[in-house]
């Protein structure tokens, strides 16, 4: 039998990195003799995470446009170019059958590639709202994967398919953890849990948030779980000094997310569409605080898809320091709010996300 081979392209975050690993692990499934090639681009958290996946990768000197120093750009653009000669190369040597792209720098100029050379492309949107890479390439698709409703405005209606975003597989089996949970991380079962999550990174602002009310957090009769991230860790661990922490319980860097969701009575996290993905999956009450600093404010937009379904609360990153303890202590002692949240955000999910994009690709070789 023939081998088939595959292409997948982009990255820059996790977010986009771990879809395109659970999108190339579900290939693997149902082809285990398939081959597979990840294209990414060079110095971005993918040169390193893909490999120790157990994937070969090659990258583009492919950078994003730097919209407030246009000066800049000239190198952006010479790098643009190299990025499109090497990846008409890439696709001439691998000869794929088909290409897919998570969105990220690189994919843009895989997938105009391939297009070009006569190769099936698949798009995954992982974002309510479309990126400008993706958006150019949906005219050349087969098809466009997409984790929300409401596409239309941005790809042609009949290419599209809602599959959801592929998730971490071990957070799917964290629901009834609970009591592993509350023993790991050594909280009280007759407290609430609230979690806090910035992204592996942190975010500022829901760190200052908390930072502030410290004190009003130790002493309201809940337990917090607060993920700083490692670039806020230090400084917040040394402004901590001094005080005496039982119920507030400071970490860099959760290593077991499936128990941390398992314990948590209500999330606050940003709106990246990997953290809403598994928020819909595990029908968890949270407070999304978008953040300001990514393209085209998506995670608003994010957010938005959900707060307009009753599935979500959301707190502006603007007013986040005056608002978001006061608006998490209120939510987390309001059960009938918290319960008319987990049953809204629950309808949102989209299962076997993975599975349903693999299967889309292996259609566009049978076609």
């Amino acid at each position: 039998m023939e081998t088939r081979k595959f292409i997948i392209s982009g990255g820059g975050t996790g977010g986009h990195i771990f879809p395109a690993i659970s999108i190339a692990n579900a290939l693997k499934a149902k082809m285990p003799e398939a081959e597979i090639l990840f294209v990414g681009a060079e110095n971005r958290m993918e040169m390193e995470r893909v490999p120790a996946a157990g994937y070969r990768i090659v990258g583009l000197p492919v950078s994003g446009f730097d919209r407030k120093r246009l000066w800049r750009n000239v190198r952006t653009l010479l790098n643009l170019w190299k990025s499109m000669r090497r990846a008409r190369r890439i696709v001439r040597d691998f000869q794929p059958d088909v290409a897919v792209g998570v969105g990220g720098y690189a994919s843009g100029p895989l997938l105009r590639a391939a297009a070009s050379m006569g190769v099936p492309i698949v798009v995954q949107e992982q974002n309510s709202y479309a990126g400008v890479t993706n958006k150019l390439l949906a005219a050349k698709a087969a098809s466009i994967c997409v984790a929300y409703e409401g596409m239309e405005k941005f790809f042609p209606a009949d290419r599209i398919l809602l599959t959801g975003n592929p998730v971490r597989q071990d957070l799917l089996l964290s629901a009834d953890k609970r009591d592993e949970a509350l023993a790991y991380y050594g909280m009280d079962p007759a407290l609430p849990v609230l979690l806090v999550v910035g992204g592996s990174l942190g975010a500022g602002t829901v760190n200052r948030s908390l930072l502030a009310k410290v004190a009003e957090l130790e002493q309201s009769g809940i337990q917090v779980l607060w993920q700083t991230g490692k670039f806020y860790y230090q400084d917040i661990m040394k402004a901590l000094e001094g005080q005496k922490l039982e119920r507030v319980h400071v970490t860099q860097f959760i290593d077991r997310m499936d128990l941390a969701y398992a314990m948590a009575d209500l999330v606050v996290s940003r709106a990246g569409a990997s953290s809403i993905s598994e928020l819909c999956l595990l029908g968890k009450a949270v407070i999304l605080v978008p953040s300001p600093n990514v393209a085209e404010d998506h995670q608003t937009k994010n957010a938005m898809a959900l707060v307009n379904k009753g599935a979500a609360v959301m707190v502006r990153d603007a007013e986040a320091d005056a608002t978001l303890v006061d608006t998490a202590l209120a939510l987390i002692r309001d059960d009938k709010q918290l319960a008319s949240l987990r049953k809204n955000i629950l309808t949102l999910a989209q299962k076997n996300s993975a599975e349903r994009i693999a299967d889309e690709v292996i259609k566009q070789i049978k076609q």
